[in-house]
């Protein structure tokens, strides 16, 4: 079994190198980095399996840094700013987790497995397309980072939170089958519990928005007691 690669990266030392060697006596190949500029020249060259990520930083500050990363891969925000709505910030610029320091180790240790284990159960088949700005499919236009749609013409199309995350899933994972689970942990935890009572809705939503028939839909097909595949070739562009 290949080993789980960190990249933790945490300002303080002590912090950091406690943190860090924790990790590695739980048999994770971790690497640290005191700030973004670090963490980003060692994203550049290898991608890793998780992101432990501060807040507080000199420089790029985790908030931006978890934008960035536009969920390729799973992040777990550690930070001294505990508040609900320091939670919730995280949570919504992407993080799929977040933890309070000073944590106990072991909690800390727990919730880096349990998002790998979300990971590695969408993985098998949900392959991301490559980090772009720009998906384009069918004449549409999906700009991740502007997290705006807009069609042939130039037109934006408003869509909901809920609705262009779910849309970015299944864009950026074409001709792939996704099981409502496996949406879900793709969508990071976010709003789980809405989306497992209303996926079907949701879905029903954006190909109205698409123009996709709801009885012969060509973009968003329902496959029986499987899921959903999105059947549009999509083309990237940074």
């Amino acid at each position: 079994m290949t080993t789980a690669l960190i990249y933790l990266v945490e300002d303080d030392p002590e912090i950091r190198d406690l943190a860090c060697a924790l990790l590695a006596r739980e048999g994770f190949d971790c690497r640290a980095f005191a700030d973004a500029a670090g963490f980003w020249s060692a994203w550049t060259a290898r991608r890793p399996d998780l992101v432990l990520l501060d807040i507080m930083m000199p420089g790029e500050d985790g908030l931006s840094v978890c934008r960035r990363i536009q969920g390729e891969r799973p992040v777990l925000i550690a930070s001294a700013r505990g508040e609900p709505l320091d939670r919730v910030v995280g949570l919504e610029v992407g993080a799929d987790d977040y933890i309070a320091k000073p944590f106990e180790p072991r909690e800390l240790v727990a919730r880096v497995r349990a998002l790998l284990r979300r990971r590695d159960r969408a993985d098998p088949r949900v392959r991301l397309q490559p980090v772009a700005r720009h998906l384009i499919f069918d004449g549409w236009r999906l700009d991740l980072a502007a997290r705006a749609l807009t069609d042939a013409e130039g037109r934006g199309v408003e869509l909901t939170a809920g609705e262009f995350d779910l849309l970015a899933a299944f864009v950026r994972r074409p001709q792939q089958v996704l099981s409502r689970d496996a949406i879900m942990d793709v969508l990071k935890g976010r709003q789980a519990e809405v989306f497992d009572r209303s996926i079907d809705i949701q879905v029903s939503r954006l190909r109205r928005k698409l123009g996709d028939h709801p009885r012969e839909p060509r973009l968003i097909r329902t496959v029986r007691n499987a899921g959903y595949l999105f059947a549009a070739d999509v083309e990237v562009e940074g």
